[in-house]
């Protein structure tokens, strides 16, 4: 039998292509399903919720389905500042890799207005502060990177996924947990945003959850001296 020619490693530029297409497509993905749901619930904050947790969910299982191959599929610098630490990801990947996603996330809000005719450019004015805001980004940003971490080969899109869709309901923030995501929600004043005033607590409670669910995954792996 022929052997089967093993598929060619994807090259930095490649990577990054894809965490920008990714990124800038979740955050489109995020805003424009709030700006549909918000036009179409009738003011019923719950119904529009529901409905932006839906279009998120599946789409951020397609994007990780698509792009993981390439890049890894993070769209977070949490993640990618995580999978960094733990030489999971070459540091010149990373340091290419964060600002790709910031400024991705921002033209993912742009692309949403446009697709709905709203001004381009926008500041939101959505205040989200406050200790319980800020304990719930932690959480859910614990629990991302936990669930990264923890996913059995094959299964990370799905249960990501999954787990974005339950944190949405169980978190008081509607679960961020992505830096990337507060850059790209600031600069849209839609049902999806974020106050500048309020962005850096999320990031700074996100990037302790990100170390919180490595902490945690970490802790209850069993070491190889033990098997």
């Amino acid at each position: 039998m022929p052997e089967r020619t093993p598929s060619p490693r994807p090259s930095l530029r490649q990577a990054v292509l894809a965490e920008g297409l990714g990124t800038m497509l979740l955050l489109a993905i995020v805003i424009g399903s709030g700006i549909m749901a918000e036009r179409l619930s009738g003011g019923n904050v719950a119904v529009a919720l529901l409905a932006n947790t839906a279009a998120t969910v599946g789409g951020l299982y397609v994007l990780i389905e698509a792009l993981g191959p390439i890049s890894g599929a993070h769209f977070n610098p949490a993640v990618t500042l995580v999978m960094a630490l733990r030489g999971q990801l070459p540091r010149t990947h990373a340091l290419a890799y964060v600002p790709v996603q910031l400024l991705a996330a921002v033209a993912g809000a742009v692309l949403a207005h446009a697709m709905f005719d709203l001004p381009l450019w926008q500041v939101s004015t959505k205040v989200r502060s406050g200790q319980g805001q800020w304990i719930a980004e932690a959480v859910a940003t614990a629990g991302l990177l936990f669930v990264i971490l923890r996913s059995p080969a094959g299964k990370a899109s799905a249960m990501v996924a999954a787990y974005i869709g339950a944190a949405y309901w169980f978190t008081a923030s509607t679960s961020f947990a992505n830096p990337a995501a507060v850059a790209g929600r600031m600069v849209s004043d839609t049902f999806a945003g974020i106050s500048p005033g309020s962005a850096l607590g999320f990031i700074g409670a996100q990037l302790l959850g990100a170390a919180m669910g490595w902490g945690l995954s970490t802790a209850i792996s069993p070491s190889s001296s033990s098997s």
